[in-house]
């Protein structure tokens, strides 16, 4: 039998919904869940104990290069009307040789709170690259 070898992270796929779904990187892909503390004045020891409480998901953050007239993201943000936004569930995949999806993680219910334009400089040599920050509702982990 050949050695298992970790997956590498350079291979993967995010939908999201845009008509371009290239991206350079994804973070974020984050879940816990926060612990409660709690002690009675009748505990016979002198601290508290925990116990699970609510979940809590990190936002994800996508970055692509900057191609001329694509305002996908500026579009997106600009969808948020008071209490009223569109969303989208992402499904981001990591990929082996052969493309296949080996694991995948679907955010539920995503929402742009943050875009952020390239950082400028005169001197730079290296690409245009802008990022948008989505906050979710949930995160699913699935084997693909």
């Amino acid at each position: 039998m050949p050695a298992q070898y970790p997956l590498p992270v350079f291979h993967f796929r995010v939908e999201w919904g845009g008509t371009r779904i290239g991206f350079s990187e994804v973070t974020g892909l984050t879940q816990e869940n926060q612990a409660i503390e709690y002690r009675d004045g009748s505990f016979m020891e002198y601290s508290s104990i925990k116990m699970p409480g609510l979940r809590k998901f990190s936002n994800i953050t996508l970055k692509r290069g900057v191609i001329k007239a694509d305002n996908d993201f500026f579009k997106w943000l600009s969808t948020i009307k008071l209490n009223t936004v569109e969303r989208r569930d992402l499904t981001i995949s990591l990929l082996d040789e052969s493309h296949n999806p080996v694991m995948v993680w679907k955010a539920i219910n995503a929402f742009p709170v943050k875009v952020e334009g390239p950082a400028l400089k005169a001197s730079g040599n290296e690409v245009a690259i802008e990022s948008i920050e989505l906050a979710h509702e949930g995160l699913e982990v699935q084997n693909g």
